[in-house]
């Protein structure tokens, strides 16, 4: 199976990443959806530009599509790029978002390849246990929940992180694994990756929520 993994260099499509590569998948690029606009229905902004960072470890080519986030225009501008890929089809992290998901498997029909989704509806704090036993390292990179503080922001989650996460989680009534928005990650470390990425960053905090600005990486 040749397939391309679409991914914003978040915890969810890293994992899925990792998934194809398990299964002896030949993981011929990696795609990223790059919006120039201030919000997306389908895509996630902060941080996407690494990714290029994870593929250089990985020794994987990247494949960037700009997009201007509107609604209607991000999915054509993905089918477009997808058209000039040899692939059978695509992996991607959706988790719970029935558009996402319908979606693209509504383009990956157009373009006649399959849409592997392997992670949708696992339970969040099991996905969250699962990423750290496997090595996987998940800093925290844009946070817009009440109960995270600026504390969180370029937090790298632990097992002991994750527990306080839970807790917090429960007491303001998120998703543990993010997945309303409430926080946004970029994945640092994981089994595919030559080695740890090590950023610098300035964080953005305006009371409530906030994100982190890379400086530099290593």
């Amino acid at each position: 199976m040749r397939v391309a993994v679409l991914s914003s260099g978040g915890k969810d499509s890293t994992m899925v990443w990792w998934w194809a590569l398990c299964n002896g998948w030949d993981v011929s690029c990696i795609v990223t959806v790059i919006v120039e606009g201030d919000d997306s229905m389908m895509f996630q902004i902060p941080s996407t530009s690494l990714v290029e960072i994870q593929t250089e470890l990985a020794e994987v080519d990247w494949v960037k599509v700009p997009t201007s986030g509107r609604e209607d225009e991000e999915i054509n501008d993905l089918e477009v790029a997808l058209r000039e890929l040899e692939i059978d089809g695509i992996v991607s992290g959706a988790l719970r978002s029935d558009y996402q998901k319908t979606r693209l498997e509504r383009m990956c029909e157009r373009l006649k390849i399959k849409s592997f989704t392997p992670i949708w509806h696992q339970p969040g704090i099991l996905h969250m246990r699962g990423l750290i036993d496997s090595g996987f390292d998940v800093m925290i990179s844009a946070i817009s929940a009440d109960g995270l503080t600026e504390e969180w922001l370029g937090h790298v989650i632990t097992n002991n992180s994750l527990k306080k996460l839970e807790t917090i989680a429960k007491k303001f009534r998120f998703n543990i694994d993010g997945e309303g928005g409430e926080y946004e990650t970029f994945v640092v470390g994981a089994p595919h990756f030559s080695k740890i990425i090590e950023l610098e960053f300035d964080k953005i905090w305006d009371g409530k929520r906030g994100h982190i600005v890379v400086k530099n990486q290593q």
